[in-house]
C-alpha cells in the first residue's frame, strides 16, 4: 500500500504528549471509555476515572488482586469489571465479576468515596470449570438485561444474560472446535452483532473465525475462515463487521464469509476503529519501531500516520484517539476539521481527492458543491471547458446559476451552456430566465431536434415556464412549437393569440375553440372576440349563440329552464367584442332574443338593441371601407347594397347618393324594429317593461324618434306629455284624435288634456276656428270648463272670433237660465216647507194639543188607560210601551236616523283633508262649498254668546 497518499487529517491534541496521572499508581491491566470519561484497571485491584484532559477524578478498590478487564456501559452508567479477589476456600475460584453503579456513591473511609457495588458473580462454578480468561465484552440489550461473553484459553466461551444486579440470569457455554494445541485454541477476540431481531456472536482463535447464532437453540456454531490473529488485533466496524489484523493483511468478515482484504504489512499490535477510519498500529520488523496509522478505506489514503513508542493500549473518547503507552505516558489524536482538510487539498489542488473526502464524510451537499464548484473554476482555468461543466453540473441546486452562466455566454463554448441549461430544466430548478437562454440557445444553434425533445417531452409535466416558452418561440419564429406547448399546458389563450394574431388561420382558431369546455370557450372569446369578429362575423355569432344557448348541449336541460339560463353565459358579457362592429352585436343580440324569451339579462339585451335601432348613425366599417369580401354578412342581408357599391369606385356621386338612400332605408327599418321591441317588451298585462324606461325615453328624446316616445309616454299615463309632443309638432289633428283616445273618463282617461288643449289653441296665434268647435263639443259633452273659462282662455288668440263661441255660449246661457229657474222653484218649496214647520213648531210651544186618537197605534185595540200619548199624536197603551220608553216606536227611527246624519255632517266639519280632496275632484268646486254651507256643515264663527235667538239655542262655534 506504499501507493497510497499520506495526509495530515489528524493532529496531536492536549498540547502533544501527556501522561497518565500519578494517582494511578499500579500498572494499567485493561481500560474502557464511555459517557465523557476513562476507566482504567491496574494490577493492584484499583480502578480509577480519568476526566476530559486526562486528569484524575477519582479511584477505588474494585478487587484485592489485579483488574483483568472492565468495560464502562454506554446506556447507563455502570461499569463491569473481571479480577481476581480473595480465596475463601480452595473450591472456590478467585476469579469473579463485579458490577458497580457509578451513579451511587459510598464512603469507602474517612476522606474517599467508592461507588456501589450492585452485584458480585462468581465466574467459574462447577458446571464452569475455571481456566484463563483472554478476552471479555459486554453488550447492552433492553435495559436491564445484560449478555457478558467471556473467552477463554481453551477455547471455550462462557456467557451470563439477564439482569445482572438481581442476579436473574442465564448461563450458558459456547465450544469453538477442539484443537490439539492449546495455545492455537484461545479466545482472542470477541464482537456482537444484531442482524434484525437475530442476535450473533463473533469468536476469534488465532487459527480461526467462527459465527454463532445465539437465537437458536442450542446456539449453532458457523465457521468462516480457517486463519485467525492474536489479542488486540480484533475489532468491530461501524457496520457490525468484524476486522482482524494479520501480519499480511488486515481482514473484513460478513456473517457469510470474509469480505474485503487491505493489504497493510506488518505485525498488528492494535486494530481498532474510528467514525469511518481504520485504526492500526503496526510493528515494523527491520526496525523495532511501531507506526499509528489511520486508513481511510473509502479514498484509500492514509490519514495520519505517527511512530510511536510500545502501545499497551489504545481507545476513543471525547472524538479523539488515545494511545497509553507502556510507560504511561499518552497521546491524544483528533481529526481536524473539513475546512481545514479541504484548504490543504485544495493547495495541492487534489480536488478529486477532496471531493471524494466530503462524499465519504456526509457532508451537506452546500460543502459538497463549494468543493465541486472550485474544482470546476480549477478546470475552466485550465481551459478544460468540457470537464469544467461536468463538474458545474453537480453543483446546480446549491451554486446560484448566474454564476456558471456568465462564464460560458461566449459563442464559441454556446454547446457547454446549452447542457448547463438543459440539467437546470430536468431538475425543475430553471427561472424564466433560465428558459429564454436554452430557447435561444436552441434557436441560435438551428437544433430543431433539440428543441423537439425539449418542447415535446412526454414526461406529462413542463419543466420550464410556459408563458416564457412561448414567447421566446414566437420571436423566433417556431409558432408550430409554441402552439404546441400552449396547448399540451391548457393555456388557451395563448395558443389562439399564436392562430390569430401571428398566423392569421381564423377559421383554426374557430373550431379551435368550438372544442373548448364552454367555460374556457367564453374566456377566450372574451379575450379575442373582437378580431373573430372582424374577420369571421357569421360564423363568431354562431359560436356566441352556442355558448349562451347551449345548442348542442341536452344533457343540463334536467333543471328548469330559467335556472339552466342562469348558469349559461350572459351575452352581456361579450357586448365588449363588437365595439366597433354594431351591426353584428345587433345581429347577434336579435338571434338570442328570437330564441331566448326569459333570459335573465332580457332586460340589458333590449337596452342595447334599443340604442341600436334607434341611433341614426349607425356605422358598417365593411361598407366605409369599401371591404366587401371582408364581411360575409352584409352580402347575405344587402345583395342589392353590395352591388352598388361595387359601382361606386367608378362613379362616386352615384355611390354617395345610393349610400345615402340605403343608410335611410335601414333606419327607418331599425326604427320600425326599435317600435317593435317597446311594445313587444312592455305588453299591456305587465307593470313595469322589460327594458330601462328612463334610458329608453332619453333614446328616443336624442334620435327624436315620435312614435317610440308617444308610447313610452301613453304607457306610463304621461298624458299631458303625449299631448305635448303633438303641440311641439304642431300637429292639429293628431292632437284632437289624441285627447279623444286620451281624454274620455269613460275609459280611464283625462278629461283635464281639453282644458289644456283649449289653451294651446287660445294661445297659438293663428286662425284654428274648426279645431276649436271640435274641442268646444267635447267640453260642452263633458261639462269640463265654465264658459267664463272658455272665454278667457280663448280671448288670448286675437286671430278667434266671437262667432267661434258664439254658438257654444248660446247654448250654456239656456242651460244655465234652465238651472236657475229649477233652482228658484226649489228654493220657493223649500221656504214653503220651512214656514210650515216653524208654524208647527210655535203651534207646539203655544197651544194645547188635544189628542183624539180612539185606538192604540200599536194593537190597533180600543184606547184606554192608563194611555200614553206623544207629541207626534200618536197613542199606545201603557201596556204596549217597554219600560221607561221616552220616544214614539212609529217615529223613533226616523228621527234617529235624521240625528245620524247631523252627527257625521258634524263629524265631516272636522275633516278638512276629506272637505278639500271632494272639492279639488269635484268639476264644479263652488258648488261643493254650497252644498257644506247647505248642510249646515260650515256656519258663522262667533267669539262669544250673543244671547237668545229665535231658535232657541246658541250659534254653532264650529267651521273651517
Amino acid at each position: 500500500m506504499y501507493q497510497w497518499r499520506k495526509f495530515e487529517f489528524f493532529e496531536e491534541k492536549l498540547a502533544g504528549k501527556c501522561s497518565i496521572p500519578e494517582e494511578v499508581a499500579g500498572k494499567i491491566e485493561s481500560c474502557s471509555s464511555g459517557r465523557g470519561k476513562i476507566v482504567l484497571g491496574c494490577d493492584d485491584g484499583t480502578v480509577s476515572l480519568l476526566d476530559r484532559g486526562l486528569k484524575f477524578n477519582y479511584g477505588f478498590q474494585a478487587h484485592s488482586s489485579s483488574v483483568l478487564f472492565v468495560q464502562q456501559l454506554k446506556q447507563r452508567n455502570y461499569l463491569v469489571t473481571v479480577g481476581e479477589d480473595e480465596q475463601v476456600s480452595p473450591q472456590l475460584s478467585a476469579m469473579c465479576l463485579k458490577v458497580f453503579d457509578l451513579d451511587k456513591m459510598q464512603p469507602e473511609g474517612s476522606s474517599t468515596m467508592s461507588p456501589d457495588c450492585i452485584q458480585i458473580l462468581r465466574i467459574f462454578t462447577n458446571q464452569f470449570p475455571e481456566a484463563k480468561i483472554t478476552s471479555f465484552f459486554v453488550l447492552e440489550e433492553a435495559p436491564p438485561i445484560l449478555l457478558i461473553a467471556i473467552g477463554l484459553d481453551n477455547g471455550c466461551i462462557y456467557c451470563i444474560k439477564g439482569d445482572i444486579a438481581r442476579e436473574r440470569i442465564t448461563r450458558f457455554k459456547l465450544q469453538v472446535d477442539n484443537i490439539s494445541d492449546k495455545s492455537n485454541s484461545s479466545i482472542t477476540g470477541l464482537g456482537f452483532r444484531m442482524d434484525g431481531q437475530a442476535l450473533q456472536l463473533f469468536a476469534v482463535t488465532p487459527t480461526s473465525v467462527s459465527l454463532f447464532s445465539l437465537q437458536s437453540q442450542p446456539p449453532r456454531r458457523h465457521t468462516l475462515d480457517q486463519i485467525g490473529c492474536n489479542v488486540n488485533s480484533v475489532t468491530m466496524s461501524d457496520h457490525s463487521e468484524l476486522i482482524i489484523g494479520r501480519p499480511e493483511a488486515v481482514y473484513f468478515y460478513e456473517v457469510d464469509g470474509r469480505g474485503p482484504c487491505w493489504a497493510f504489512e506488518g505485525e498488528k499490535k492494535f486494530i481498532g476503529w474510528f467514525r469511518g477510519y481504520l485504526l492500526c498500529v503496526i510493528a515494523d520488523q527491520r526496525n523495532g519501531k511501531n507506526t499509528f496509522n489511520i486508513y481511510d478505506l473509502k479514498n484509500r489514503l492514509i490519514a495520519h500516520s505517527l511512530v510511536v513508542k510500545e502501545v499497551s493500549h489504545m481507545l476513543c473518547e471525547w472524538g479523539n484517539i488515545i494511545l497509553i503507552m507502556a510507560d504511561k505516558t499518552a497521546l491524544c489524536t483528533g481529526e481536524k476539521d473539513m475546512e481545514s482538510k479541504l484548504d490543504m487539498l485544495f493547495k495541492k489542488n487534489l480536488y478529486t481527492v477532496a471531493i471524494n473526502l466530503v462524499q465519504s464524510q456526509q457532508a451537506d451537499a452546500a460543502a459538497t458543491a463549494e468543493v465541486l464548484r472550485k474544482y470546476g473554476d480549477h478546470l475552466y482555468g485550465k481551459q478544460d471547458y468540457d470537464e469544467a461543466m461536468a463538474q458545474y453540473i453537480h453543483t446546480i441546486g446549491h451554486l446560484e446559476p448566474s454564476y456558471v452562466i456568465q462564464k460560458f455566454l461566449d459563442a464559441q463554448r454556446i454547446h457547454n451552456l446549452t447542457n448547463y441549461l438543459e440539467k437546470l430544466h430536468e431538475k425543475g430548478l430553471a427561472s424564466k430566465d433560465h428558459t429564454t437562454l436554452l430557447l435561444n440557445c436552441y434557436t441560435k444553434l438551428k437544433d430543431v431536434e433539440k428543441l423537439n425533445v425539449f418542447i415535446k417531452s412526454d414526461d406529462g409535466e413542463h419543466k420550464f415556464d410556459v408563458e416564457t416558452a412561448i414567447r421566446v418561440c414566437r420571436a423566433a419564429n417556431y409558432h408550430e412549437h409554441a402552439m404546441y406547448v400552449a396547448k399540451k399546458a391548457g393555456r388557451h389563450e395563448l395558443y389562439l393569440k399564436i392562430l390569430l394574431e401571428d398566423l392569421g388561420r381564423y377559421e383554426e382558431a374557430l373550431q379551435y375553440i368550438s372544442s373548448l369546455e364552454p367555460g374556457q370557450a367564453g374566456v377566450t372569446v372574451k379575450e379575442y372576440g373582437k378580431i373573430l369578429i372582424e374577420h369571421k362575423p357569421v360564423e363568431t355569432i354562431e359560436i356566441l349563440m352556442k355558448l349562451c344557448t347551449e345548442e348542442g348541449d341536452q344533457t343540463k336541460r334536467g333543471t328548469s329552464n330559467g335556472t339552466y339560463l342562469s348558469m349559461l353565459p350572459s351575452p352581456v358579457d361579450f357586448l365588449n367584442i363588437f365595439i366597433h362592429h354594431p351591426q353584428s352585436l345587433m345581429d347577434f343580440l336579435e338571434k338570442y332574443t328570437n330564441k331566448v324569451k326569459d333570459s335573465p339579462a332580457q332586460v340589458e339585451i333590449h337596452n342595447t338593441l334599443l340604442e341600436l335601432y334607434l341611433s341614426s348613425d349607425l356605422n358598417f366599417p365593411s361598407i366605409s371601407l369599401f371591404d366587401i369580401a371582408g364581411d360575409v354578412n352584409l352580402k347575405t342581408r344587402r345583395p342589392s347594397g353590395v352591388a352598388m357599391m361595387s359601382k361606386a369606385k367608378s362613379n362616386g356621386k352615384v355611390s354617395v347618393e345610393h349610400d345615402d338612400l340605403t343608410k335611410e332605408k335601414d333606419h327607418l327599418e331599425r326604427l320600425e324594429k326599435g317600435l317593435q321591441l317597446l311594445k313587444r317588451a312592455w305588453p299591456s298585462e305587465m307593470e313595469h317593461p322589460l327594458f330601462d324606461v328612463d334610458l329608453a325615453i332619453i333614446l328616443c328624446e336624442m334620435n327624436s324618434f315620435k312614435e317610440g316616445l308617444l308610447y313610452l309616454y301613453e304607457k306610463m299615463k304621461l298624458y299631458k306629455e303625449v299631448i305635448a309632443c303633438y303641440m311641439q309638432a304642431h300637429d292639429h289633428d293628431g292632437l284632437i284624435a289624441c285627447c279623444k283616445k286620451l281624454g274620455d273618463s269613460g275609459k280611464g282617461g283625462d278629461p283635464s288634456l281639453w282644458a289644456d288643449l283649449l289653451k294651446y289653441f287660445g294661445e297659438l296665434g293663428e286662425d284654428c276656428s274648426k279645431e276649436v268647435k271640435e274641442v268646444l263639443t267635447y267640453i260642452e259633452r263633458d261639462d269640463i270648463l265654465p264658459p267664463i273659462i272658455v272665454l278667457q282662455a280663448l280671448s288670448r288668440n286675437p286671430c278667434l272670433t266671437l262667432s267661434v263661441i258664439k254658438d257654444y255660449i248660446a247654448r250654456k246661457l239656456e242651460q244655465e237660465s234652465k238651472l236657475i229657474e229649477e233652482d228658484r222653484r226649489s228654493i220657493e218649496k223649500y221656504q214653503e216647507e220651512t214656514s210650515a214647520m216653524r208654524k208647527e213648531i210655535q203651534d207646539l210651544r203655544t197651544n194645547a194639543r188635544i189628542f183624539q186618537l180612539s185606538k192604540c197605534t200599536a194593537c190597533t185595540f180600543t184606547l184606554d188607560l192608563p194611555a200614553v200619548h206623544f207629541m207626534c199624536m200618536h197613542s199606545f197603551h201603557q201596556r204596549c210601551l217597554g219600560d221607561n220608553e221616552k220616544e214614539c216606536p212609529e217615529c223613533a227611527p226616523e228621527y234617529r236616523s235624521v240625528l245620524e246624519m247631523k252627527r257625521n255632517l258634524e263629524q265631516n266639519s272636522g275633516d278638512q283633508d276629506f272637505f278639500f280632496q271632494k272639492v279639488k275632484s269635484s268639476k264644479d268646486g263652488f258648488s261643493v262649498i254650497a252644498e257644506y254651507f247647505g248642510k249646515g256643515i260650515i256656519s258663522k264663527t262667533s267669539n262669544g254668546p250673543t244671547g237668545s235667538l229665535r231658535s232657541g239655542s246658541t250659534a254653532s262655534s264650529s267651521g273651517f
